[in-house]
């Protein structure tokens, strides 16, 4: 899956000579946490990355999993520090959206993530379950996509 902006913005599926490179844009990778960039080779390596790059390389990512009551599933949206501001998440979510092959497309975060929460209310996601015990003092708050955008209808 390609997907070309006019701002020159290119969302695709990563491959997994991709993962170093995207590791380096994740703040928690790029600090140096081997879980993480363990993580972001093996989903590279499984196909499940959709990335956004310009010219000047990664700009952000996210995993599409199907694994979540056979439903799919947005377990990771990172933006490079840079490119935040820019439609980047945007973009990220309404490409996992057209690539969801499930019928239903949700994502988490947590409650203190407040800047996550926004761009999921300007994308209509909706708000649809919380979830206690997974971060200690901080619910998972759990968003279901707009049924339109998911699958055929997700650009």
């Amino acid at each position: 899956m390609d997907i070309h902006t006019p701002g020159g913005i290119l969302v695709r599926t990563a491959a997994p000579s991709d993962w170093s490179a995207i590791a380096g844009i994740d703040t928690i990778a790029a600090a140096g946490d081997q879980g993480r960039r363990a993580a972001v080779r093996r989903w590279c390596e499984e196909g499940l990355v959709l990335v956004a790059e310009d010219p000047s390389g990664p700009l952000g990512y996210g995993v599409l999993e199907h694994t979540f009551f056979e439903q799919g599933f947005v377990t990771m949206l990172m933006v490079a520090d840079g490119a935040r501001r820019r439609g980047v998440g945007s973009l990220l979510l309404r490409a996992a959206g057209a690539a969801c092959t499930a019928p239903k497309l949700f994502t988490s975060t947590n409650v203190s993530n407040l800047p996550m929460q926004r761009l999921l209310g300007r994308e209509r996601w909706r708000a649809v379950g919380l979830l206690h015990g997974l971060d200690d003092g901080d619910p998972e708050l759990f968003f279901l996509c707009p049924p339109e955008r998911v699958g055929a209808g997700g650009s």
